[in-house]
Protein backbone atom coordinates (compact mmCIF):
# COMPACT_ATOMS: atom_id res chain seq x y z
CA UNK A 1 0.00 0.00 0.00
CA UNK A 2 1.53 3.53 -0.82
CA UNK A 3 2.10 5.59 2.53
CA UNK A 4 0.98 9.01 0.86
CA UNK A 5 1.93 10.76 4.00
CA UNK A 6 5.71 9.74 3.73
CA UNK A 7 5.49 10.82 -0.03
CA UNK A 8 4.67 14.00 1.03
CA UNK A 9 7.39 14.10 3.06
CA UNK A 10 9.93 13.73 0.65
CA UNK A 11 8.24 15.80 -1.50
CA UNK A 12 9.22 18.17 0.62
CA UNK A 13 12.59 17.55 1.04
CA UNK A 14 13.28 16.53 -2.64
CA UNK A 15 11.88 20.52 -2.99
CA UNK A 16 14.82 22.07 -0.45
CA UNK A 17 17.03 19.75 -2.05
CA UNK A 18 16.35 21.04 -5.32
CA UNK A 19 16.71 24.36 -3.83
CA UNK A 20 19.88 24.29 -2.28
CA UNK A 21 21.55 22.58 -5.19
CA UNK A 22 20.66 26.13 -7.21
CA UNK A 23 21.94 27.67 -4.27
CA UNK A 24 25.29 25.85 -4.38
CA UNK A 25 25.89 26.59 -8.14
CA UNK A 26 24.74 30.16 -7.90
CA UNK A 27 27.43 30.66 -5.06
CA UNK A 28 29.63 28.74 -6.85
CA UNK A 29 29.03 30.14 -10.27
CA UNK A 30 29.37 26.60 -11.56
CA UNK A 31 28.12 24.48 -13.80
CA UNK A 32 26.07 20.78 -13.85
CA UNK A 33 22.32 21.60 -12.12
CA UNK A 34 20.89 19.56 -14.63
CA UNK A 35 22.68 16.78 -13.96
CA UNK A 36 22.20 17.41 -10.11
CA UNK A 37 18.48 18.12 -10.55
CA UNK A 38 17.69 14.66 -12.26
CA UNK A 39 18.46 12.32 -9.20
CA UNK A 40 17.24 14.34 -6.54
CA UNK A 41 14.30 11.91 -5.98
CA UNK A 42 16.49 9.01 -6.20
CA UNK A 43 18.96 10.57 -3.42
CA UNK A 44 15.87 11.17 -1.28
CA UNK A 45 14.33 8.01 -1.74
CA UNK A 46 18.01 6.45 -0.75
CA UNK A 47 19.02 8.37 2.17
CA UNK A 48 15.41 8.17 3.23
CA UNK A 49 14.26 4.47 3.21
CA UNK A 50 17.36 2.68 1.98
CA UNK A 51 20.98 3.65 3.21
CA UNK A 52 21.74 2.41 6.44
CA UNK A 53 23.50 5.93 7.39
CA UNK A 54 24.77 7.63 10.62
CA UNK A 55 25.64 11.44 9.95
CA UNK A 56 26.78 11.19 13.65
CA UNK A 57 29.72 8.27 12.50
CA UNK A 58 29.86 8.72 8.62
CA UNK A 59 32.50 5.31 8.73
CA UNK A 60 30.06 3.45 11.05
CA UNK A 61 31.43 -0.08 10.42
CA UNK A 62 28.10 -1.44 9.19
CA UNK A 63 27.14 1.02 7.16
CA UNK A 64 25.92 0.70 3.65
CA UNK A 65 28.00 2.58 0.74
CA UNK A 66 27.01 4.87 -2.10
CA UNK A 67 28.94 6.32 -4.25
CA UNK A 68 28.02 8.58 -6.64
CA UNK A 69 29.74 7.84 -10.13
CA UNK A 70 28.60 10.86 -11.61
CA UNK A 71 30.85 13.43 -9.43
CA UNK A 72 30.15 16.17 -11.57
CA UNK A 73 26.60 16.54 -10.01
CA UNK A 74 28.15 16.96 -6.36
CA UNK A 75 25.69 20.26 -5.26
CA UNK A 76 22.74 17.52 -5.51
CA UNK A 77 25.04 14.72 -3.32
CA UNK A 78 25.87 18.03 -1.39
CA UNK A 79 22.39 19.01 -0.36
CA UNK A 80 21.12 15.67 -0.04
CA UNK A 81 24.60 15.01 3.13
CA UNK A 82 23.98 18.81 4.03
CA UNK A 83 19.89 17.63 4.92
CA UNK A 84 20.83 14.58 6.53
CA UNK A 85 22.90 16.38 9.07
CA UNK A 86 26.53 15.11 7.41
CA UNK A 87 27.86 18.64 8.11
CA UNK A 88 26.82 22.01 8.45
CA UNK A 89 24.63 23.73 6.12
CA UNK A 90 26.74 27.09 5.89
CA UNK A 91 28.88 25.27 4.32
CA UNK A 92 27.02 24.97 1.08
CA UNK A 93 27.42 28.80 0.57
CA UNK A 94 31.07 28.28 -0.64
CA UNK A 95 30.67 25.47 -2.30
CA UNK A 96 33.05 25.75 -5.60
CA UNK A 97 34.87 28.43 -3.75
CA UNK A 98 38.72 29.12 -2.31
CA UNK A 99 38.44 27.97 1.20
CA UNK A 100 35.54 26.23 1.06
CA UNK A 101 34.94 22.69 1.62
CA UNK A 102 32.90 21.59 -1.07
CA UNK A 103 34.75 20.85 -4.57
CA UNK A 104 32.45 21.17 -7.87
CA UNK A 105 33.08 17.42 -7.70
CA UNK A 106 32.64 15.05 -5.33
CA UNK A 107 35.53 14.78 -2.87
CA UNK A 108 36.01 12.11 0.09
CA UNK A 109 37.36 14.83 2.16
CA UNK A 110 33.55 15.37 2.91
CA UNK A 111 31.81 13.85 5.51
CA UNK A 112 29.20 10.74 4.26
CA UNK A 113 31.05 10.93 0.75
CA UNK A 114 33.04 7.52 0.49
CA UNK A 115 35.33 8.23 -2.54
CA UNK A 116 36.20 11.01 -4.93
CA UNK A 117 35.04 10.75 -7.86
CA UNK A 118 33.92 13.14 -11.66
CA UNK A 119 36.69 11.36 -13.62
CA UNK A 120 33.75 8.76 -15.06
CA UNK A 121 33.48 5.76 -15.20
CA UNK A 122 35.31 4.93 -11.61
CA UNK A 123 32.51 4.31 -9.46
CA UNK A 124 31.51 1.03 -10.56
CA UNK A 125 34.26 -0.24 -10.83
CA UNK A 126 35.26 1.55 -7.00
CA UNK A 127 31.62 -0.18 -5.92
CA UNK A 128 32.62 -3.59 -7.16
CA UNK A 129 35.68 -3.45 -5.08
CA UNK A 130 33.33 -2.60 -2.20
CA UNK A 131 31.23 -5.24 -3.03
CA UNK A 132 33.84 -8.07 -2.99
CA UNK A 133 35.50 -7.30 0.23
CA UNK A 134 31.70 -7.33 1.96
CA UNK A 135 31.10 -10.78 0.11
CA UNK A 136 34.51 -12.42 0.87
CA UNK A 137 34.62 -11.42 4.69
CA UNK A 138 30.27 -12.19 4.90
CA UNK A 139 29.42 -8.65 5.88
CA UNK A 140 26.01 -7.83 5.41
CA UNK A 141 26.55 -3.91 4.02
CA UNK A 142 24.95 -3.78 0.59
CA UNK A 143 26.69 -1.19 -2.31
CA UNK A 144 24.68 1.26 -4.27
CA UNK A 145 26.26 3.68 -7.26
CA UNK A 146 24.51 6.19 -9.07
CA UNK A 147 25.53 6.24 -12.35
CA UNK A 148 25.10 9.17 -15.32
CA UNK A 149 23.77 7.72 -18.40
CA UNK A 150 26.21 9.73 -20.65
CA UNK A 151 28.75 8.37 -18.70
CA UNK A 152 28.30 5.01 -19.75
CA UNK A 153 30.42 5.63 -22.75
CA UNK A 154 33.17 4.76 -20.89
CA UNK A 155 34.89 1.27 -21.53
CA UNK A 156 35.40 0.95 -17.85
CA UNK A 157 31.61 0.69 -17.15
CA UNK A 158 31.32 -2.10 -19.23
CA UNK A 159 34.37 -4.02 -18.09
CA UNK A 160 32.90 -3.94 -14.87
CA UNK A 161 29.05 -4.78 -16.05
CA UNK A 162 30.66 -7.90 -17.36
CA UNK A 163 32.54 -8.46 -13.70
CA UNK A 164 29.88 -8.14 -11.11
CA UNK A 165 27.73 -11.15 -12.30
CA UNK A 166 30.64 -13.20 -13.10
CA UNK A 167 31.60 -12.73 -8.62
CA UNK A 168 27.83 -12.88 -8.08
CA UNK A 169 27.71 -9.67 -6.40
CA UNK A 170 23.89 -9.92 -5.32
CA UNK A 171 25.02 -7.16 -2.47
CA UNK A 172 25.84 -4.52 -5.25
CA UNK A 173 22.84 -2.51 -7.00
CA UNK A 174 23.69 -0.04 -9.72
CA UNK A 175 20.88 3.02 -10.59
CA UNK A 176 21.26 4.40 -13.78
CA UNK A 177 20.09 8.18 -14.09
CA UNK A 178 18.53 7.80 -17.55
CA UNK A 179 17.54 11.42 -18.17
CA UNK A 180 18.80 11.00 -21.73
CA UNK A 181 20.80 14.20 -22.23
CA UNK A 182 24.85 14.23 -21.86
CA UNK A 183 27.49 17.16 -21.70
CA UNK A 184 26.89 18.37 -25.29
CA UNK A 185 24.10 16.73 -26.65
CA UNK A 186 21.40 13.92 -26.45
CA UNK A 187 22.30 10.69 -25.81
CA UNK A 188 20.54 8.96 -29.10
CA UNK A 189 23.13 11.60 -30.92
CA UNK A 190 25.91 10.99 -29.24
CA UNK A 191 26.67 7.32 -28.80
CA UNK A 192 23.24 5.26 -28.83
CA UNK A 193 22.53 3.30 -25.30
CA UNK A 194 19.47 1.36 -26.70
CA UNK A 195 18.73 -1.27 -25.92
CA UNK A 196 20.08 -0.78 -22.38
CA UNK A 197 17.89 -2.91 -20.44
CA UNK A 198 18.25 -5.76 -22.96
CA UNK A 199 22.39 -5.45 -23.14
CA UNK A 200 22.57 -5.71 -19.15
CA UNK A 201 20.20 -8.40 -19.31
CA UNK A 202 22.44 -10.39 -21.67
CA UNK A 203 25.48 -9.62 -19.73
CA UNK A 204 23.56 -10.86 -16.77
CA UNK A 205 22.65 -8.67 -14.50
CA UNK A 206 19.01 -8.32 -12.98
CA UNK A 207 17.19 -5.14 -14.47
CA UNK A 208 14.07 -3.17 -13.55
CA UNK A 209 12.94 -0.12 -15.12
CA UNK A 210 10.89 3.04 -13.33
CA UNK A 211 10.32 6.62 -13.68
CA UNK A 212 13.15 7.57 -11.10
CA UNK A 213 11.01 10.60 -10.12
CA UNK A 214 7.84 8.86 -8.63
CA UNK A 215 8.28 7.93 -5.09
CA UNK A 216 5.85 5.12 -5.74
CA UNK A 217 8.02 4.11 -8.81
CA UNK A 218 11.16 4.25 -6.74
CA UNK A 219 9.33 2.19 -3.80
CA UNK A 220 8.53 -0.55 -5.97
CA UNK A 221 12.00 -0.87 -7.73
CA UNK A 222 14.13 -0.62 -4.36
CA UNK A 223 11.71 -2.72 -2.05
CA UNK A 224 12.74 -6.33 -3.76
CA UNK A 225 16.77 -5.65 -3.70
CA UNK A 226 18.68 -7.95 -4.47
CA UNK A 227 15.76 -8.82 -7.00
CA UNK A 228 17.37 -12.15 -7.41
CA UNK A 229 19.96 -13.47 -5.09
CA UNK A 230 23.19 -14.42 -6.81
CA UNK A 231 23.02 -12.00 -9.29
CA UNK A 232 24.15 -8.07 -8.99
CA UNK A 233 20.61 -5.60 -9.95
CA UNK A 234 20.32 -2.51 -11.95
CA UNK A 235 17.51 0.04 -12.09
CA UNK A 236 17.13 1.90 -14.79
CA UNK A 237 15.32 4.81 -13.22
CA UNK A 238 13.74 7.11 -16.19
CA UNK A 239 14.35 11.27 -15.50
CA UNK A 240 14.05 14.23 -16.39
CA UNK A 241 17.43 16.36 -16.39
CA UNK A 242 16.94 19.80 -14.90
CA UNK A 243 13.60 18.42 -13.24
CA UNK A 244 11.79 21.21 -11.58
CA UNK A 245 12.74 24.40 -12.66
CA UNK A 246 10.63 25.26 -16.44
CA UNK A 247 13.54 26.41 -18.16
CA UNK A 248 15.93 24.25 -17.47
CA UNK A 249 13.53 20.58 -18.48
CA UNK A 250 14.99 18.37 -20.95
CA UNK A 251 17.77 20.80 -22.47
CA UNK A 252 21.44 20.19 -23.28
CA UNK A 253 22.32 23.60 -22.11
CA UNK A 254 21.47 22.55 -18.46
CA UNK A 255 24.22 20.93 -18.19
CA UNK A 256 27.25 23.91 -18.19
CA UNK A 257 24.01 26.45 -17.24
CA UNK A 258 24.72 29.23 -14.48
CA UNK A 259 22.84 31.47 -12.22
CA UNK A 260 22.27 34.90 -11.73
CA UNK A 261 20.07 36.81 -9.08
CA UNK A 262 16.77 37.03 -11.63
CA UNK A 263 17.34 33.22 -12.33
CA UNK A 264 17.71 31.68 -9.13
CA UNK A 265 15.03 33.88 -7.71
CA UNK A 266 12.47 32.38 -10.61
CA UNK A 267 14.00 29.08 -9.99
CA UNK A 268 13.08 29.28 -6.02
CA UNK A 269 9.47 30.73 -7.30
CA UNK A 270 8.24 27.81 -9.35
CA UNK A 271 9.88 25.50 -6.64
CA UNK A 272 7.68 27.04 -3.79
CA UNK A 273 10.66 27.60 -1.79
CA UNK A 274 11.79 30.99 -0.04
CA UNK A 275 14.91 32.43 -0.97
CA UNK A 276 17.00 33.20 2.26
CA UNK A 277 16.80 37.27 2.18
CA UNK A 278 20.77 37.17 2.73
CA UNK A 279 21.20 35.71 -0.67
Amino acid sequence: MINTEKYKKHIKIAKKVRADSIMEVFYGQSGHIGSALSMVEILVYLYEDILKHDPKNPNWEDRDIFILSKGHAASGFYAMLAEKGFFPREWMKKYYQDGGMLSGHVSHYVPGVEVSTGALGHGLPMAIGYAIHFKRNNKRNRVFTLLGDGELNEGSNWEAILFAPHHKLDNLTVIIDYNKIQALGCCEDVLTLEPLAQKLIDFHWEVIEIDGQNFSDLEKGFKNIPIKPGKPSCIIAHTVKGKGISFLENTVSSHYFKFNKELLEKAYKELGVKLESNI
